[in-house]
């Protein structure tokens, strides 16, 4: 019986570890708030791939992100943006829908955004959606008063 039970741990292992999807994180190699964001996505299911470099601008051009909802990092998901403190939540819900957009932001760092996590602090955000013709309209907001 211990023999089938290790077979059945370790194929449910690997089945997940195909199963999950990779995200690729371009941060500053001096934020800590990107990095424990990073793990929070990481720990969500997802294989994380950490790039550090000190300008993201280039980037955020490349994948329509305009200078008023940038953030502190950028992720890449299946060809879909991800900037800033994007919850677990609205990138998995991203990419089980696929709408036409080219990505997901939270603007700026709420104090109350997944890997800032102030303790106590409950501040409104919201998640935006982007288009790759500068279109964008509220996604999902958090801690609405």
């Amino acid at each position: 019986m211990n023999k089938l039970k290790t077979l059945l741990l370790t194929l449910s292992f690997f089945s997940t570890a195909a199963l999950a999807t990779d995200l690729t994180v371009y941060k500053s190699p001096y934020c800590g708030c990107c990095t424990a964001w990073a793990e929070q996505v990481e720990e969500a299911g997802f294989n994380v791939t950490i790039v550090e470099q000190a300008d993201n601008n280039l980037l955020r051009q490349q994948h329509a992100i305009s200078p008023e909802i940038t953030s502190c990092h950028t992720a890449v998901v299946e060809g879909y943006a991800i900037e800033g403190h994007v919850p677990v939540a609205d990138i998995k819900r991203l990419l089980r829908e696929k709408p036409m957009i080219a990505g997901l932001a939270v603007p700026g760092m709420p104090a109350s955004s997944p890997g800032m996590d102030v303790p106590g602090n409950s501040d409104p955000y919201q998640v935006i959606a982007f288009e790759k013709d500068g279109t964008k309209r509220v996604y999902n907001q958090y801690n609405v008063k």
